[in-house]
Order: structure tokens, then sequence, then C-alpha cells
């Protein structure tokens, strides 16, 4: 996938191809006086970003498609699972002082409380970790699960789900961080197994993929 920040001459040629399409790459180049050689990258990048279509022996059509369209097209073909983190959790039986030691050595915003098994059991945020610190109560003797949030109350993404889904929910919980989870049937009783995280700095390493290639 090609920057959807488009230079001058790409934004050129869709007006161009807007206006006379469908118009054949040659006649494309003879109207910005260009050759045709010299042209092919920028045509390349737009039929590839699914700005332009291309016909053999028709040439070049505007696809109706926006650079809002393309990015939301690439959002919601990539699965959760390519762009997860590791998950950085802590077990439930985890005192508050090793949870705020955590934190700060894995250089994260919230942890993800887990069962001995592995399942989630809630989320703790540097915030809840200033409350409980405020609270006056010993923090080595003061388990996590206090001060976490607990199911259900906690917003979840799925390995399969579109990141633009996930992204969505980061914004609208306005929370920094998803825990990826995959669904179990456990004796009967809905368990969430966590297997990654996903958070606002994947979806920046995204785009700063896509605007570099």
């Amino acid at each position: 996938m090609s920057s959807i920040e488009l230079s001058k001459r790409q934004e050129h040629i869709l007006v161009i191809v807007e206006e006379f399409g469908p118009i054949t790459g040659e006649q494309i180049a003879e109207k910005l006086n260009l050759s045709r050689a010299a042209l092919r990258p920028d045509l390349a990048i737009l039929t590839m970003s699914g700005l332009l279509g291309a016909r053999p022996r028709v040439g070049y059509y505007r696809t109706g498609k926006t650079p809002s369209d393309v990015i939301a097209g690439v959002l919601g073909n990539i699965k959760v699972a390519q762009l997860q983190s590791q998950p950085i959790a802590v077990k439930n039986t985890c005192t508050v002082y090793d949870a705020i030691v955590t934190m700060f050595t894995e250089d994260v915003g919230t942890l993800i409380v887990v069962s001995e098994n592995g399942y989630l059991e809630g989320v703790v945020s540097r915030k809840d970790m200033l409350k409980a610190t405020l609270s006056g109560t010993n923090l080595n003797s003061l388990p996590v699960n206090v001060s976490m949030t607990r199911m259900p109350n906690i917003v979840v993404t799925y390995p399969n789900e579109s990141i633009l889904v996930a992204a969505q929910k980061l914004l609208s919980h306005q929370v920094d961080s998803l825990p990826v989870v995959n669904v179990l049937d456990v004796e009967g009783s809905e368990k969430y197994q966590v297997i990654g995280r996903f958070t606002k700095t994947n979806i920046t390493r995204l785009f700063v993929q896509l605007v570099s290639k």
C-alpha cells in the first residue's frame, strides 16, 4: 500500500482523469508535458491505492473512492492478530506495589490482570494505581484485584476482528489499550483467554509503515 498523502502531480492526474477519463497513460503524459515512463510510478501508486482503475485498451478512470475510503478499506482488511503486541499481564494475586513496579518497568499505562490459568480477570490503569497509593493502605499487602476494573466492564477485542473496529473501541471507550482474547467454554462457563493486547501505539505504527512504503 502506498502513501495516502498524494503529491501535487498525483492530485493533478486525478483531476485530469476526472475530467477526461477514460484516458490513456500517453494522453495523461501529453497533458502534463511528461514522458509516459516518467508518469508510470505515479499511475502505479494511484491504481494500487484504489483511487484509479485501469482497463486494457480503454485507459484510466476514477473509481469514485476518496483517500478516506482507501484508508477505511485498508483498516477494514487488517486483523487485530496482525498488529497485536504481547500482553503485559499480572496475576490477580499480585500486590498493588508489584503491579506499579511492573507498570513502570514495562512502560505501559494499563496492565491486564489474569487468573492462574491466564483467563482475563480485570484491567488496572495508572489512575487506579494512583488512587490506591493515595488511600494510605500498605501497597505491599493490598491485592491488585481490589483496584482493578472487573468483567463485564472491560472492553476486549478478538484476533479476527478488524483493526478499524478495534480502533473505534479505543476511541469510544477512551482507553489506551484492549486485551486481545479468545473466547473459551470452560465447564459450561465462558472464559476469555488473554493472547495479546491492542494499543494506540499499534495503530500509530501501522500508519507510519503505510506512509513509508
